[in-house]
């Protein structure tokens, strides 16, 4: 019993003396706080696309910058338009021909094909919105 009651208050003293080390460390050790930023860029006045600049001139090549990215938008919308068109017209054939041929296609599968059809013709949908 007396070496077990030792042994315990050893290991408790361990213990104790091995967190006060820990602690120790780790205030002798502070990390300094990062420095301040202070170095910023000068402030320059910004115009926005099409609009005036600072000095009250038409920024003119603002405008035409915004308008090629229009123009590029539009192609490629319209670009990705047709060719999703082409891939709903061409799952649509597809899934009619299974359909009318009632090759043994489980109803699950065709439900998927035409749930994966709703979700193409949505998207192209609301791409065609704008």
């Amino acid at each position: 019993m007396k070496t077990r009651r030792i042994s315990l208050i050893g290991t408790a003293l361990l213990v104790g003396a091995s967190g006060v080390i820990v602690l120790g460390q780790r205030q002798s050790n502070p990390q300094p706080p990062p420095p301040p930023r202070t170095n910023y860029p000068p402030m320059v006045p910004m115009s926005p696309m099409g609009g005036l600049d600072s000095s009250g001139a038409p920024d003119m090549l603002g405008a035409r910058m915004a308008e090629q990215q229009a123009r590029s938008r539009n192609s490629e919308r319209q670009r990705r338009l047709e060719s999703d068109t082409e891939k709903l017209v061409g799952l649509v054939s597809n899934f009619k021909e299974q359909v009318q041929s009632d090759k043994g296609l489980s109803p699950t599968d065709l439900s998927k094909k035409a749930e994966e059809i709703e979700k193409l013709a949505k998207s192209v949908k609301d791409r065609m919105k704008g």
